[in-house]
């Protein structure tokens, strides 16, 4: 320990000497190791910290597998009740789904987040209850009493921490709900999401305001897919055997719903984490190999300017060989100096990739789960600092050892007769810093050829058509839940009156309203061509009123677009061009009819067909870079009262106006002008359609960004 402190008081003294070599070669590993420490911190938080639920190991997502190979996280009513029936494997199962409501009853309502769920999901994620008590069996039937629980942040802001709420009511959607408990501050269900209805609204890694029991039918025949199933796999249970029960089940479920297996192999359960991080798991591993790329060239040119030092200090080393140290002294004390700049640039790196990585996650953080809104779940703990700490040291030896072999090989006689610092390189040492000048150009070229594809990608992803014109477009979302909402008429009279107040504004050209916002939401569903058995598939379902089309100028390519005389008129539908050539190749889909979603569930029962009257341009509703799928649209006001009650249950009714101006500066006008329309009701998440085209390449944004930093 002597010797060492003393290698490390003499490389202290031999940095101080030469100040410039020591600021470059601190620099050069500090940027490389602070791109992957910011990486890393990334990959800590989405893909190695646990989460915060007990064993959360055993926490499971139930998903639908396809025959084209894909598998699907949402459930229907119907596979809900029937995956609650595997009790063996099973000790907690329980469905959720974002929704919104609004909070009335106040000088001011609001739209807040609410999270339906089932009685035994606090169970399952061992909330801690801080006042009161969650969902029973009782609570979660249908038609019992409405009740409510609240989360601790809106606790905290609307109640003040006021303990006495516990046990008074609310006012939701213009109904009274009872508190009856307050969760702890560690629930965060966002955690727990997946693509579902909304997501692109939510901010999935935070909690929601209340809580809501679900109330699902244990009866229920329905198979529309809104919402996600979780459960707990029992102690000693492995998760082959719970597939392997869930597949046997499935053949029995398939015999009993024939109709709603089309298109699906069965039924799988994947751990949490997988289903949540699957998505991202590789484009970050892909990231931490890339900048290990970064770490690997400052190495190689810490080590060519250790080398370039070595060539001066040839006479010191000889020097030292000649008064009797040794050749594993020699050694030490370069690795002692190696160490000593790994250390240093491992505590600037560590700061600055940290600093970076929360400054670029606040500019673009991607479509990337669990890392909070603009970052804030990325932080420092012991693995970024254990993991930088031994990037550090291995870093010390990756450019320290080649050095330190190469400078301990001195020529006793030569160096000695050698005057000052004027001595060359070796022809060692020569062949040695080719080689790393050569490892460096290898290196440069595949970060290159990777910088050169993610260009390339990012230009070509700007230059897809999204086959709608998102300049001047707005967007808004209002919830239309309560018993005002029940019929369609009352949910046609809103939107009715909301486009005529909104289109008398002067700087508005069109307005319109529908349930799935272009590159935000997506709904399917399964179609019948009327006439024609044979002809059945699946499709997307799009639920517009007049005027959609001309807001986003969606161009018709065949027939017309609704109008308001429609409202009242026989059921019509219009198709978008993947569909007509996929299902009238060569003849004219005018001609015929759909039957869409008949026999899916009670509101869909005796669905009538309805006439193609036109068929629009494609656009990409999915995501940006996915190629349109086939899609219908269909009027909302030629919805049954059964129908429109339970979709806007489900999902918040998106008003979209195109302006002549900037799309902003109407926001207040329309919100004052849609609140009188609706009575007060509130609006929330506006953006214009600009800012979600955006949103649907936040992600090649992100490993953009991260590439130039």
């Amino acid at each position: 320990m002597d010797a060492f402190l003393k290698d490390l008081k003499h490389s202290v003294r031999m940095f101080l000497q030469t100040p410039s070599f020591t600021i470059t070669a601190i620099a050069a590993l500090a940027l490389g190791i602070a791109t992957n420490t910011a990486i890393f911190s990334v990959v800590n938080t989405v893909l190695l910290k646990p989460f915060s639920y007990p064993d959360p190991a055993r926490i499971v997502m139930f998903q639908n597998m396809f025959q084209q190979g894909g598998h699907g996280g949402t459930a229907s009513p119907t596979e809900f009740n029937w995956w609650r029936q595997q009790s063996e494997a099973f000790q907690y199962i329980s469905a959720y789904s974002f929704d919104f409501a609004n909070l009335t009853g106040q000088a001011f309502p609001e739209q807040i987040q609410a999270t339906h769920v089932s009685a035994d999901y606090f169970l399952l994620c061992g909330a801690k209850v801080l006042y009161g008590r969650t969902f029973t069996a009782t609570d979660d039937q249908l038609k019992a009493p409405k009740t409510v629980v609240l989360t601790y942040a809106f606790w905290q802001r609307h109640f003040g921490g006021d303990p006495q709420a516990i046990g008074g009511h609310m006012t939701l959607s213009g109904e009274p709900y009872e508190i009856i408990g307050l969760v702890g501050p560690d629930l965060k269900n966002g955690q727990i999401s997946e693509t579902i209805l909304g997501n692109g609204d939510l901010e999935i890694d935070e909690p929601p305001d209340v809580y809501i029991p679900f109330q699902i039918d244990p009866n229920s025949a329905e198979h529309g897919h809104s919402f996600n199933v979780i459960g707990r796999l029992k102690p000693g249970v492995a998760l082959a055997a719970a597939n392997a029960q869930l597949q046997a089940g499935y053949r029995e479920y398939a015999r009993k719903w024939p109709d709603d297996i089309i298109g699906r192999t069965g039924f799988r359960v994947v751990p949490l984490q997988d289903a949540i991080v699957g998505g991202v798991r590789n484009s970050l591993l892909i990231l931490l190999g890339a900048v290990s790329f970064v770490l690997l060239i400052a190495c190689a040119n810490v080590a060519n300017l250790l080398l370039a030092r070595a060539t001066g200090r040839r006479r010191e080393i000889a020097i030292r060989v000649a008064v009797g140290a040794g050749r594993g002294r020699i050694i030490r004390q370069l690795l002692a100096e190696s160490m000593m700049l790994s250390l240093a640039g491992g505590v600037v790196g560590l700061a600055a990739g940290y600093a970076g990585i929360r400054a670029l996650l606040s500019l673009s953080p991607g479509n990337i789960p669990r890392i909070g809104t603009g970052g804030a779940n990325v932080s420092l703990d012991w693995r970024v600092f254990g993991f930088t700490l031994a990037l550090s040291l291995l870093t010390g030896i990756l450019f320290g050892l080649v050095p330190a072999l190469q400078s301990s090989r001195a020529d006793l006689s030569s160096a000695l007769k050698e005057y000052g610092n004027r001595s060359g390189a070796s022809l060692r040492q020569n062949k040695t810093r080719a080689l790393l000048v050569t490892s460096e150009m290898a290196l440069a070229l595949v970060l290159l050829i990777g910088a050169a594809l993610l260009i390339r990608t990012f230009i070509a992803i700007r230059q897809v058509n999204p086959g709608f014109d998102a300049h001047g477009v707005l967007t808004m979302r209002m919830s239309l839940t309560g018993p005002q909402f029940e019929t369609a008429g009352g949910v046609t009279h809103v939107i009715h009156e909301g486009i005529r107040r909104i289109s008398l504004l002067p700087a508005v050209e069109a307005a319109g309203t529908t349930c799935c916002v272009p590159l935000e939401d997506r709904l399917g569903v399964p179609f019948q061509i009327a006439g024609r058995a044979e002809m059945r598939g699946g499709a997307g379902w799009t639920l517009v009123s007049s005027g959609y089309f001309e807001t986003f100028k969606i161009p018709i390519l065949r027939g017309r677009t609704f109008t308001e005389r429609d409202d009242s008129g026989p059921p019509v539908i219009i198709i978008n061009q993947t569909l007509a050539k996929q299902f009238w190749p060569d003849s004219d889909p005018l001609n015929d009819r759909i039957i869409v979603a008949r026999g899916l569930g009670p509101t869909n029962k005796d669905e009538s067909p309805r006439q193609i009257i036109g068929v629009v341009g494609d656009v990409r509703d999915d995501a940006i870079n996915r190629h349109p799928r086939p899609n219908m649209y269909v009027l909302s006001a030629q919805l049954t009262d059964r129908q429109s009650a339970r979709l806007f249950q489900l999902i918040p009714l998106a008003w979209v106006i195109r302006t002549r101006g900037a799309p902003m500066s109407l926001s207040s006008a329309i919100q004052d002008e849609l609140r009188q329309a609706s009575g007060g009701l509130p609006v929330a998440r506006i953006r214009t359609m600009e800012e979600v085209l955006a949103r649907s390449t936040a992600n090649e944004n992100f490993n953009m960004r991260f590439r130039r930093y």
